[in-house]
């Protein structure tokens, strides 16, 4: 019996609380637009930052070491130098290409350029042997300089050592505007927030003050101080709510934008095709994560509004 009290009792805190958001909708309409802005920025953050660190592991994962052998290398010699790469701490494997896989390689790269490839086949393979060494950390590559410098390694090299400078640098500009956008993000989040905690709390003010009233009368029937606040605090989480469809049917708009006007453009740091892909992948989770976030602001900015202004034992 006391059970099912409670169940009704809920049932029309939850009715009365929907009630009120029809009611107060244009009221309403800045606060519920201020979280969709808000869980937009928090949905572009996440996107965003796994958009990055795909980049990232993508280019760090075509970084290596080069080491151009002569080719009077023997054997015995490319096989010692292979055994003392691979005991270097930051080595993660060694790999052997010959000169026939090298001028492959060459010929394959250079298929529509017939005068490169002209030239090379009026000659001896000019190309040499190489070792590709594949470091675990693309930003501790001292330990693989500082050996591949000793004057009896130089000796077997044909040429200077390639550290794949370029691709070094590329993750360095990335690692350093990931940094960015991320404390940026974490920033902007915060301050939209607190923003939109604001204009509800304002909002639910006006809302009880409106209402006055009403409230006395229902405290001096006996209404329960939980049956009073309820509604207001189901009505901001039907904000949070209506924000982030709102936020996730923007986002999803931009994406499909995005990904027929510039997926084709070289973009630098952030991959399009990527992010709309994740973004489609997880959907779901991302928005029930929304549908949450944007809930639980609702519900914490009402929360504080009815403590501080609903004074029902006056």
């Amino acid at each position: 019996m006391k059970f099912n009290r409670k169940a009704i009792t809920f049932e029309r805190i939850v009715k009365n609380g929907a009630v009120n958001f029809w009611r107060n909708l244009y009221l309403s309409i800045a606060a519920i637009a201020m979280m969709a802005i808000t869980l937009t920025i928090l949905l572009f953050a996440v996107v965003a930052n796994a958009t990055f660190s795909h980049t990232i592991a993508d280019i760090t994962s075509h970084i290596d070491v080069s080491v151009y052998l002569k080719d009077t290398v023997t054997d015995q010699q490319r096989s010692n130098l292979i055994d003392q790469l691979k005991k270097i701490d930051n080595v993660k494997s060694v790999t052997y290409i010959s000169k026939v896989q090298a001028l492959k390689t060459y010929e394959a790269q250079n298929a529509n350029n017939p005068d490169l490839l002209a030239a090379i086949s009026q000659t001896d393979n000019p190309l040499p042997a190489s070792l590709s060494v594949k470091p675990d950390d693309p930003n501790n590559l001292q330990p693989i300089k500082d050996f591949l410098d000793r004057p009896a390694i130089q000796a077997l090299q044909s040429d200077p050592t390639s550290y794949s400078g370029d691709r070094k640098a590329a993750i360095d500009k990335i690692t350093s505007a990931t940094h960015f956008f991320q404390e940026a993000g974490v920033v902007g989040i915060i301050v939209f927030v607190l923003i939109s905690m604001l204009i509800i709390f304002n909002t639910i003010r006006m809302a009880i003050f409106n209402r006055r009233d009403e409230l006395i009368i229902m405290r001096l029937l006996g209404a329960s101080t939980a049956f009073i606040r309820g509604p207001f605090i189901v009505e901001t989480m039907l904000y949070g709510f209506v924000a982030a469809l709102f936020s996730l049917g923007a986002v999803a708009a931009l994406f499909a934008i995005a990904s027929q006007t510039l997926q084709a453009s070289s973009l630098g740091l952030l991959d399009i095709g990527y992010s709309s892909n994740y973004f489609t992948n997880r959907l779901w989770e991302i928005l029930t994560i929304q549908i949450l976030a944007g809930i639980l602001i609702g519900a914490a900015s009402s929360a504080i509004a009815t403590r501080r202004y609903l004074k029902l034992n006056r």
